[in-house]
């Protein structure tokens, strides 16, 4: 099915389908933020990046992003554990793009540990960005949305938003919430053009990911294939990681149109995780 939505989505992307439409990618300095934010710009709209890493690194991204896709793209450091970084990189995307039409909150940490020795700092810390982050920017475009009878918000959930695992309290609990949180707003939205979506991935291939698997193999001495096949991959049937392309061909789909009444949804692309 994601093949098929992604060329679909492909066919509109040509079409230039978002043109006019601006997007806040939060976390799009690589990874699954990245590659949705790739994705956003392909089909028209101008994209404000958000995230960490070397100033160089990222101002040649904006730029390449920007060119090859004859878009607007920004950029802003914004640290979305604060709520007055989060509003004035609000404010900045407003007046460099008029509006703000599409917000998808991405950023995210994770810290794993046993809940007896789980520090308070990094609860804190996850709650922050994990979730409250996603609120403190809704709130401040929300209402613009409502009165130009368009918005797209889309929250990078996980698997973990829908089922728990062992040693991620903060994380887990957050990514509930942050289920929680897409179903409500869904509702405040539904008369207004505003939909509300949680993005619900399981393992995706992502450079971070990467690394985490070579640490695992090094620090228990096993074979890299064997951390892939029962660790990361252990709950996920397909055995396969999901791609960031698959990421940002669901939200480009989910900011079309066609995807109007899909609203309030926890959209699993978990390789069949939660269907246990």
């Amino acid at each position: 099915m994601l093949n098929l939505l992604a060329t679909e989505t492909e066919s509109l992307a040509g079409r230039k389908m978002l043109e006019g439409r601006t997007a806040i990618v939060t976390g799009s300095t690589s990874g699954i933020g990245l590659g949705i934010a790739h994705a956003l710009a392909r089909s028209g709209a101008s994209i404000m990046l958000n995230g960490f890493g070397d100033p160089a690194e990222i101002e040649t991204l904006r730029a390449e992003m920007a060119e090859g896709n004859d878009v607007d793209v920004a950029y802003d450091s914004a640290d979305m554990s604060k709520r007055d970084a989060i509003l004035m990189m609000v404010e900045r995307a407003q007046a460099r793009f008029g509006q703000v039409d599409i917000i998808v909150n991405n950023a995210g940490i994770q810290h794993v540990s046993p809940i007896g020795e789980f520090p308070p700092e990094k609860w804190d810390a996850i709650m922050a960005i994990n979730l409250s982050a996603a609120f403190h920017l809704v709130q401040a475009t929300f209402d613009g949305m409502c009165e130009r009878g368009y918005g797209r918000i889309i929250n990078v959930a996980s698997a973990h938003g829908l089922v728990a695992s062992p040693f991620k309290s903060a994380y887990v609990a957050a990514k509930h919430g942050m289920v929680g949180f897409t179903k409500s707003i869904a509702l405040e939205g539904a008369e207004f053009g505003v939909t509300s979506n949680a993005i619900c991935p399981g393992y995706v291939w992502t450079p971070l990911v990467e690394q985490q698997i070579d640490a695992q193999a090094k620090s228990h001495n096993i074979a890299r294939d064997a951390v892939i096949r029962d660790v990361f991959l252990k709950n996920q049937p397909t055995k396969r990681f999901a791609t960031v392309e698959e990421m940002g061909a669901l939200s480009v789909f989910l900011c079309c149109d066609l995807a109007s009444s899909i609203t309030g949804t926890a959209i699993p692309v978990d390789g069949g995780w939660t269907a246990h």
